[in-house]
């Protein structure tokens, strides 16, 4: 099976959540699903308690919430534990000025104690900014100094990058280890507890309204901007767990991605707490053995990753697979990136299991456009809206554009999880919306039954002697390639072809560079894509540039990269 040679792909039976997408998708209202939750009763709202409290009190206190592993250390925390250890954490923030609010960072390592710090600080009505741990000191400075923070949670380690002396507002820093640890003015979290008796009625009610929490986002240029969601997110955020995740009552569930990327806290953490999930942390860094051992030591029945991730265990190939009993995985999902065909039919070949791609950003807060466990899917396709999402492909002057035609991927305004604010910055938060539709960025298609095929993103577009290409495309079938692990594709400036496209490969292991075989890669995507996609020309590097975060391979890092060598040639 190739991915050229799909079409759609059926579902495999199942007794999904959402069993029929059209029936639900034509009588869905957002106001049904507020009924889920204990504040339409009582009308005290806060996100920590939905996640963490409401299981207790409904009688699921010895559930196991959260399995963390980190190489040989594992550790197991129950709902309850959750519970009494972020009342006891919230009790000691409370003690030190920490108020309703109040913006609290929150810089540690892929770990427990970075989900309970989320917990507690929510619980106290303030406003969490996840930081995360690749983040250098610049990236540090950047976040807290734009919104004045004046509390951080860290660890003895994470401190060492986090400049001080250029954060004037930043008024306590808390260390998660003993005092010992601590340097002048640091306050230790181990000490603060054990003198502190808990406080178990510390919830702050607050509306659905308030600031939950702020995550920062980069655009190609400018500094990141500061996207802040308030409590209505977890309305969208709950509905999407239990329809596109798919959880269930006795669901193990794993997201990879690290608390300090959006993703990581709202399907990380938010939904699948929301939904009563046993939620699994991998401490450690990427690693084949490490990861299939994972899921074959916690059971994991719901895996959500990143192309990237999936990439590169395929790339590992099925030696190492074939070590692991992954026979407990029903359901695999993918963010952060279009997922390549490729990977889809690695997916159902190696796993024996569809791998959906969902969409969503930073700043629409949940999933928008997704592929149901229940529905075809097409591979290259991002999916359909999700019930009480409205799509549409828009013209450069905000126009709908007819099914089949390239343009601009408008979402209608408004939905639960949409941001609440860009931080100090209106007009940045009004450029996002145009005639009624929020406008993502990302270039798209519609086709006649509804499924939305990623382009490019507006900036990416290729245009060659009047051709416009999108470099996804030609991505995923150069990975089609049995000698190509990853690839990025720009345009090239070209003085007869206004741009000609470019290709960045790493080559799986076992090849080597040679003009033979960049030509047979050539080739390949003359023949099974079109003339005017195949790379005129080809490099060989030993990784792409990425993003720290999401892994997300960076086009303009290359681009840049392209235009100064052509500046030094010149």
């Amino acid at each position: 099976m190739t991915a050229t040679e799909l079409n759609f792909i059926k579902p495999f039976d199942g007794d999904y959540n959402l069993q029929n997408y059209d029936k639900v998708f034509q009588n869905f209202f957002w106001e049904d699903v507020e009924k889920e939750f204990s504040w339409y009763q009582t009308e005290q709202v806060n996100m920590a308690y939905e996640c963490i409290d409401r299981h207790v009190a409904d009688g699921y206190g010895d559930k196991v919430a959260l399995h963390y592993i980190n190489e040989d250390e594992e550790q197991v925390f129950t709902f309850k534990d959750i519970k009494d250890k972020s009342d006891h954490l919230a009790t000691v923030l409370k003690k030190n000025g920490v108020k309703k609010g109040d913006i609290v960072f929150i810089f540690l390592p892929k770990n427990p104690e970075n989900h309970i710090a989320m917990i507690a600080a929510i619980k106290l009505g303030a406003v969490v900014g996840p930081l995360f741990e690749a983040f250098m000191e610049d990236a540090v400075k950047d976040r807290i100094s734009d919104c004045e923070g004046r509390f951080l949670i860290t660890d003895s380690e994470l401190v060492k990058r986090v400049p001080k002396q250029d954060l004037p507002s930043l008024e306590i820093v808390f260390i998660t280890e003993g005092p010992e640890k601590c340097k002048e003015a640091e306050i230790s979290l181990v000490e603060e507890l054990a003198k502190t008796k808990p406080q178990t009625d510390i919830i702050e009610w607050v509306d659905l309204e308030h600031r939950l929490n702020i995550h920062y986002t980069s655009g190609s240029t400018g500094k990141p901007k500061g996207i802040v969601h308030a409590h209505r997110a977890m309305i969208q955020q709950y509905q999407t767990g239990k329809w596109v995740l798919d959880i269930k009552e006795n669901d193990v569930y794993w997201c990879t991605a690290h608390l300090g990327w959006v993703t990581g806290t709202v399907y990380g953490l938010f939904a699948p707490w929301l939904n009563r999930a046993t939620v699994v942390v991998n401490g450690g860094r990427f690693n084949a053995d490490s990861w299939y051992s994972t899921i074959e030591k916690t059971g994991v029945t719901v895996w959500y990753s990143a192309p990237t991730a999936f990439r590169m265990l395929k790339a590992e190939g099925d030696d190492v697979l074939e070590k692991y009993d992954l026979s407990s995985l029903r359901h695999l999902l993918s963010v952060g990136e279009p997922l390549n065909p490729e990977v889809i039919v690695w997916g159902i070949e190696a796993l024996q299991k569809r791998i959906h791609d969902t969409w969503w950003m930073t700043e629409t807060g949940a999933q928008l456009i997704v592929n149901l466990p229940s529905e075809v899917i097409k591979p290259g396709s991002m999916g359909r809206p999700f019930p009480g999402i409205e799509v549409a492909i828009l013209d450069d002057d905000g126009n709908i554009l007819p099914n089949g035609q390239v343009g601009h991927l408008g979402i209608k305004a408004f939905w639960p999880a949409i941001m609440k604010e860009v931080w100090k910055n209106q007009e940045k938060f009004n450029s996002y919306f145009v005639n009624g539709w929020y406008i993502s960025g990302d270039l798209a298609v519609l086709d006649e039954d509804g499924y939305v095929f990623f382009q490019g993103r507006s900036d990416d577009m290729i245009n060659s002697s009047g051709e416009r290409i999108g470099p996804f495309e030609v991505e995923s079938k150069l990975i089609e390639h049995e000698a190509v692990a990853e690839a990025g594709v720009i345009g090239k400036p070209d003085t007869i072809r206004g741009e000609i496209v470019k290709a960045f490969i790493v080559l799986k292991r076992g090849y080597s560079p040679s003009e033979d075989l960049l030509e047979n890669i050539r080739v390949f995507v003359k023949q099974n894509l079109a003339a005017h996609a195949a790379p005129r020309e080809i490099e060989v590097l030993d990784e792409l540039p990425k993003t720290k975060i999401s892994g997300k391979i960076l086009r303009r890092e290359l681009k840049a990269r392209e235009l100064q060598n052509a500046h030094q040639v010149s």
